[in-house]
């Protein structure tokens, strides 16, 4: 017996970063593809193998909570989709603007970085094994120099990683299961799956699609995607991206300093997503640091996966400040540093070369050059919504669009988009349900890909 859910249903600044960051044969009208739905939240029985129904099991017991995620974490769900229709439409040239992966190549200057690393390897004097798991000195000082310069931030308050999202895991079995957290809704999903593998949650509630023991803070148009923290409850946690995916909102200095307060106020620890910071072109903050009192309650993970294109390199880090204590007094940097060194054997070393090879004048230089390629691919996709009528969020300081359907489903949205234009996006419910009505598209993409799905766009809703 195996239970089958719908996903149609179911749910950082210094002055470094200043001066890094100053200023075809296709007829959508033909196409009617139809994918394979689950079925509305209703059990069914499924056949089991028969090697399954009569094979040896042992008297272990599944992890409870795995029980309670629902309809599979949304990307695979998004991915099984597109290979649907791939599968009916084999020769489909098809466009893929869902998962935020990024598509051009890694900067010549961090890519030889890195080879001349790798081929060092092989040869006695440059061979070197297990390296410390917080990370490589040079990179950690050059993380703390280039990001965190004059905000207090020391080179030991870094922990290299193999990204921001390990690390949010990480950080979850830092906490346990005796929390309780808060998330932005909508909000990336990794926060909120987590949290439930961990136990951290009651049960999901198919209305109003949330999980017990969760705060969903509720982020929209009408309150300029930012939570009215007088209406939210008091948690252990608080997660917090800005820019935001999947909004692409970037939280104000003067929001991000009630966010401090409030959790100072009620004891909370923030957990500041910004993997997006370099994003920022404005004088919002790029750092949760640069709020005064951030660091007394405050970690923030970051990553080079869409500044230097690494997202299959894997590379990142968490700012843990000695000064944020648990409750007894304790750092949580121990501890965390604790996990580290028993769930992790760091970074890798040829990805940390790159990562040091980011953060060279020329490395900095390159980085720029690729944000400033996918920021114009969001303002040719923002453009090409607002010419339609569509009410139009992010896309400005973030490489994610976020666009407005009221009144309808988002994964019927995304249907409609993937079988008429044979271009995926991702549905905004799968963020939460304050992503309801809602569809995030990805700048990351070829320009001439932008471009044509652009076209179809303007074809499908004109």
């Amino acid at each position: 017996m195996a239970m089958i859910h719908n996903p149609t249903t179911s749910p950082l600044y210094s002055s470094s970063y200043s001066s890094f960051l100053s200023h075809s044969n296709f007829n959508s009208r033909n196409q009617n593809v139809s994918l394979p739905a689950k079925s509305l939240g209703v059990c069914k029985c499924v056949e089991t193998p028969q090697e399954l129904q009569t094979g040896y099991r042992t008297n272990v017991s599944r992890n409870a909570n795995m029980a309670k995620l629902q309809a599979g974490y949304l990307f695979p769900e998004v991915a099984r989709r597109k290979s649907a229709l791939l599968l009916k439409h084999p020769d489909s040239k098809l466009i893929s603007l869902g998962i935020g992966d990024t598509t051009d190549p890694i900067p010549e200057v961090i890519a030889s970085a890195m080879a001349m690393k790798a081929n060092s390897l092989a040869t006695v004097e440059g061979y070197r094994g297990y390296g410390e798991y917080e990370g490589e000195k040079p990179l950690r000082r050059a993380i703390a120099s280039t990001f965190y310069s004059d905000l207090g931030i020391e080179e030991d308050d870094i922990f290299v990683s193999d990204g921001s999202k390990c690390d949010i895991s990480r950080l979850q079995v830092v906490f346990g299961s005796n929390v309780r957290m808060a998330v932005q809704n909508p909000s990336y999903p990794a926060y909120v799956d987590s949290s439930v593998i961990m136990g951290q949650t009651g049960q999901y509630l198919k209305d109003p699609q949330k999980y017990g023991r969760i705060e969903y803070m509720w982020c929209s148009p009408e309150n300029g995607f930012f939570p009215d923290l007088s209406s939210v409850s008091r948690t252990d946690i608080i997660f917090f991206c800005s820019p935001n995916n999947p909004t692409g909102a970037v939280a104000t200095r003067e929001q991000l300093s009630r966010l401090v307060q409030f959790a100072k106020n009620n004891g909370s620890i923030i957990i500041f997503d910004s993997a997006y910071a370099l994003y920022i072109s404005d004088d919002s903050p790029r750092s949760i640091f640069e709020i005064p009192g951030a660091k007394e309650v405050a970690i923030e993970t970051a990553s080079f996966s869409k500044y230097a294109g690494f997202t299959g390199v894997r590379l990142g880090w968490s700012v843990v400040p000695k000064q944020l204590l648990f409750s007894d007094g304790f750092p949580v940097a121990k501890d965390f540093s604790r996990i580290m060194s028993t769930c992790f054997n760091g970074a890798s070393n040829i990805s940390q070369a790159g990562g040091l090879a980011c953060l060279s004048p020329e490395g900095l230089k390159a980085m720029k050059e690729v944000i400033a390629f996918y920021k114009e691919n969001a303002k040719i996709i923002v453009e090409t919504f607002e010419s339609l009528g569509f009410k139009v969020y992010g896309g400005k300081n973030a490489p994610y669009v976020w666009v407005h359907f009221p009144g309808r489903s988002s994964w019927d949205v995304f249907n409609e988009i993937l079988e008429k234009t044979h271009v995926v996006t991702t549905p905004g419910s799968g963020f939460g349900p304050g992503g309801e009505g809602f569809v995030r598209v990805s700048a990351f993409g070829h320009r001439e890909n932008i471009l044509e799905a652009c076209r179809r766009f303007k074809e499908l809703y004109s």
